[in-house]
């Protein structure tokens, strides 16, 4: 922030910069850190910590900061512009309500929206609470035995299965067979991770052209692409027979009244639950989801929730077996999944509680019964329907005449699927009533009918759900908003998110996520656009994206960007696909050969063995820092078979390297592309850009340098920027077949979540967005300059500064006694804060990032419970405190422990109130420390 902002700045009850509400210290306090550190400005400091060789960033062309009231009417015009027609296009995304309830105390509440991803599990029983019940739904609705706590979408959770069923097969074939009556975006990204790691993609009619003992597994879609269900008992037994697995895409709606996949015989199920009242926004973010048999789970990707129990002895909950497996196999890990959509799985679970399976069974019937009533009235008019049994889709054949019947269409602001070039498929779904029939009967020519739809199924017996579902008590609880609200508060009670406390996450910057930014996503003009709108109906998503487009590119100096990725390990995945097809163009397909530093985040290999790369890793110095000697050499014996090389800058370990430009100029001596790691660019924005120091590509994590909320963990946004020779190679549109390898199922991914970082950017414009970064370097320091006092700081760069972030040596520390960082991380939870990151990227240590939302008094807390927790070491290492019996190894400490009878060496107060603890808001963790090695032991995945 330029020095003449910060000394002049208006007094924040005005607007006229709201940038300054987005940075937490005050002038006063900003001067006053600069003086504890010896600095006389921001500038002074961040040039202190800068290596001279890095470019520096002149004056970003991002217009000026509009006011928040400014933003909120401008996006509100943009909006205005997407046509909200009555899509009834289907292809996997469908009209549906949430429920107001919902919508105002979960994705409108900080509280769920501001949380990090459930590793800290003792202050994240709430949203684990949901995620165990949406998991318990998704066994119970498709009839299989354990799930995990949701992906990216269905596309995705349809690629993760492939990959899954090829390590659980008994085949030896590399040949995956997908029916062709899968939903084409499916199919465009199954295609695209199926190439990278040797799988051969075969596409067919699976009823008269799949040979069993052909393939090691096989995909359907049920109900299918145009609507048709069918029972796959036979196809799925004959599968199993030649030691293949079968994989079902269904729909969860229909899977109320249909036989579901495990009835069926499946070993896998996949789907989105996006039609369980989250609405299509373009898009996304939507939960897919993944189940399987119980003997698979070690195999099942991404993140699982399980029971465990507390140290005294009580349930609890927390991440289960596979939690940080990319950070521990690397390379070799099952996937690159690293959140999930956490936020769009809990709204989508108490959708489910909402209903209760009554309510979806009775909307399902519905939804089934206007399709009937639709499909006899057009029988009755002359049209011919598909003669197959259907949930919520039919096939109308129109020869000839369906260009005038989309026209026609068009006329009654209904929007439908052309299919092929002689039918036209329609979807019906929950918003779907007798206005829309009306409407569709007049685009047809049918003959009105006043009837409503039956609440009775028309599904043929054979093809019926036998079971039972959503059979336990909290799917069957009374569900009068009173109970609803009350349910729902009970649960974010139980968690620790930003509304309350500094999360001070190294590498995963939790930074303010301002209301003026996130109203938009709950606004109908985003929320109500099917991602497969003609294009004369989305202009203002696309003048938005188009807008966000080129500020990034200013911001990162990159040609061009694609917003397809929706996580960071999506953008890694896309960015190295890039780089493969730009070595393939050149006639260099035997570049496979990936550098990549031991410090880097575990997604970085798992990413790059997705992509087909052999990974080498590098070593680092004593510093920190890539060991230039041991990287010449590795990219010396790569030679031509150098593809890229995986950097995070500023480095994993906090500090500004001044070894970037030579690493760049080194692998481009070799033939290779740089690809950056986004994570640290908070460090970065405003002050030099990816691409001047020698990036041919990174991903941009929107859900951590641009406000995108982590809501519990996902959804994250991860848009690649690139070099002009890249641009060829960015992910394509799912449905234009050979447009390039699409990531995720929609063209611009979670769109609807957008909005959060353009709202940002128009608010920060260039001042705002290099004040950000400068706040952000001063906060870093001014933590590790405090905590020096009693602690060891691992890494430093320039002058002894770090760069956003520290890393505080926790093993120095607990010298002498039995204490490790898990009893300190613990601690902090009674002194009122979240845990900094664990022991990454180094055993034992805390990893630090205060981002500069928090003002100092926040910061200062933070500081007096570490100093304190460092005291409450010197006590047991110098028996002034039972070794086995002390605040530490007993933390955190419940309100149980407080009521009890108390036999403890130390005080109450001690337990429950030392430093930072704000007496009046005293937050109360609802379990005691977990016992995980119990949970993988004794593994309970789903409610009994």
């Amino acid at each position: 922030m330029p020095d003449s902002l910060i000394e002049n700045f208006a007094p924040r009850g005005t607007d006229n910069f709201a940038f300054l509400r987005h940075i937490g210290p005050s002038a006063a306090e900003i001067r006053g850190m600069l003086a504890e550190l010896g600095y006389g400005s921001v500038e002074e400091l961040v040039s202190a910590a800068l290596p001279a060789n890095i470019v520096r960033t002149g004056q970003m062309q991002l217009g000026e900061p509009l006011s928040q009231a400014d933003v909120t009417k401008y996006i509100r015009s943009i909006g205005g512009r997407n046509r909200r027609f009555t899509s009834m296009i289907g292809m996997g995304y469908h009209g549906t309500i949430m429920p107001p309830p919902i919508q105002r105390n979960v994705l409108e509440n900080p509280s769920w929206y501001t949380a990090y991803t459930p590793y800290q599990a003792e202050i994240s029983q709430g949203r684990l609470e949901v995620l165990l019940l949406f998991q318990t739904m998704v066994c119970e609705l498709t009839g299989l035995d354990v799930a995990n706590a949701s992906l990216l979408d269905e596309a995705t959770a349809c690629a993760e299965a492939m990959a899954m069923a090829r390590r659980v097969s008994r085949s030896r074939s590399s040949n995956f067979f997908v029916d062709e009556g899968c939903h084409p975006q499916n199919i465009s990204v199954m295609a695209a991770r199926a190439g990278p790691i040797g799988i051969n993609l075969a596409i067919g009619n699976a009823e008269r052209e799949f040979e069993p003992g052909s393939c090691f597994g096989c995909l359907f879609q049920n109900p299918d692409t145009r609507g048709t269900i069918r029972d796959l008992t036979r196809s799925v037994s004959s599968l199993r027979k030649s030691g293949a697995v079968s994989i079902v895409a269904a729909d969860p709606l229909s899977l109320t009244l249909v036989k579901e996949p495990g009835a069926m015989g499946a070993d896998i199920a996949v789907g989105s639950m996006q039609r369980f009242g989250v609405p299509p926004g373009f898009g996304g973010p939507h939960a897919g989801f993944i189940a399987c048999r119980r003997k698979s789970i070690r195999e099942l990707p991404g993140r699982i929730v399980g029971a465990s129990v507390d140290s005294n002895g009580r349930r609890a909950l927390r991440l289960a077996l596979q939690t940080r497996e990319q950070h521990i196999r690397r390379q070799k890990a099952k996937s690159n999944i690293c959140t999930a959509q956490v936020l769009p799985a809990v709204l989508s679970c108490l959708y489910a509680v909402y209903h209760g399976p009554e309510g979806l069974a009775s909307i399902a019937r519905r939804v089934n019964g206007y399709a009937e009533t639709a499909a006899e009235a057009f029988r009755k008019s002359g049209h011919e329907i598909t003669d197959a049994p259907f949930f919520d889709t039919i096939c109308v054949r129109v020869s000839g005449q369906q260009q005038g019947i989309l026209e026609k269409a068009e006329e009654q602001r209904i929007n439908l699927r052309a299919i092929g070039d002689g039918h036209i498929g329609i979807s019906f779904d929950e918003t779907t009533d007798l206005e829309v029939i009306q409407r569709l009967y007049r685009v047809f020519g049918a003959r009105a009918d006043s009837r409503s739809a039956q609440d009775q199924s028309t599904i043929p017996e054979l093809l019926r759900r036998k079971s039972g579902f959503l059979e336990h008590p909290e799917f069957k609880m009374n569900r009068c908003e009173a109970g609803m609200t009350r349910f729902m508060r009970r649960l974010a009670d139980k968690d620790l998110a930003l509304d309350r406390t500094m999360i001070p996450l190294g590498s995963c910057t939790m930074k303010l996520n301002a209301a003026a930014e996130m109203a938009p996503i709950s606004w109908p003009e985003f929320t109500d656009i099917h991602p497969f709108a003609p294009d004369d109906q989305t202009s203002g998503y696309r003048e938005m994206i188009a807008d966000l487009s080129e500020k990034l590119c200013e911001i990162t100096g990159f040609d061009d960007i694609s917003l397809q990725p929706n996580s960071g390990a999506q953008g890694e995945f896309a960015g190295l696909m890039a780089i493969r097809g730009y070595h393939k163009s050149n006639g260099d397909g035997q570049r496979n050969c990936c550098l990549i530093p031991k410090s880097a985040h575990g997604t970085n290999a798992a990413s790059a063995q997705m992509a087909g790369m052999k990974v080498v890793e590098v070593a680092t110095e004593s510093d920190g820092t890539i060991d230039l000697e041991d990287f010449a050499a590795q990219a010396d014996r790569c030679g031509e078979q150098l593809s890229a090389t995986m950097i995070t800058y500023p480095s994993t370990h906090g500090v500004f390297e001044d070894t970037v430009i030579e690493v760049a100029h080194i692998t481009h001596e070799f033939g290779g592309q740089v690809y950056m790691d986004g994570a640290n660019l908070n460090a970065l924005l405003g002050i030099a850009k990816p691409a001047e120091l020698g990036a041919d590509v990174a991903h941009l994590n929107l859900h951590k340098t641009f406000c995108i909320p982590h809501g519990g963990g996902g959804p994250g946004m991860g848009p690649i920027g690139v070099k002009s020779q890249l641009v060829p190679f960015l992910p394509g549109d799912p449905l234009e077949p050979g447009s390039g390898g699409a990531v995720s199922g929609s063209r611009f991914g979670s769109a609807s979540i957008l909005p959060v970082s353009w709202a940002y950017i128009l608010m920060m414009a260039g001042n705002g967005l290099r004040g950000a970064t400068q706040i952000a370097i001063l906060n870093g320091n001014y933590i590790a300059h405090r905590l020096r006092e009693k602690y060891e700081i691992c890494y430093s760069g320039n002058n002894g500064l770090v760069a956003h972030e520290c890393i505080v040596d926790i093993r120095r520390a607990v010298e002498g006694t039995s204490l490790t960082v898990d009893d300190v991380a613990k601690r902090l939870i009674d002194n009122g804060f979240h845990p900094p990151t664990m022991s990454w990227p180094v055993p034992g240590t805390l990893m630090i990032e205060p981002t500069e939302s928090e003002p100092k008094a926040e910061l200062d807390r933070f500081c007096a419970a570490m100093l304190q927790i460092a005291d409450e070491i010197a006590d047991v290492r110098e028996g002034r405190s039972d070794p086995e019996d002390n605040p530490l190894v007993n933390a955190p400490h419940t309100i149980e422990d407080m009521i009890d009878d108390w036999t403890h060496p130390y005080s109450r107060a001690e337990a429950f109130f030392p430093a930072g603890v704000i007496a009046d808001a005293k937050y109360w963790p609802p379990v005691n420390r977990i016992d995980n090695v119990w949970g993988d032991r004794n593994f309970a995945g789903k409610l009994d």
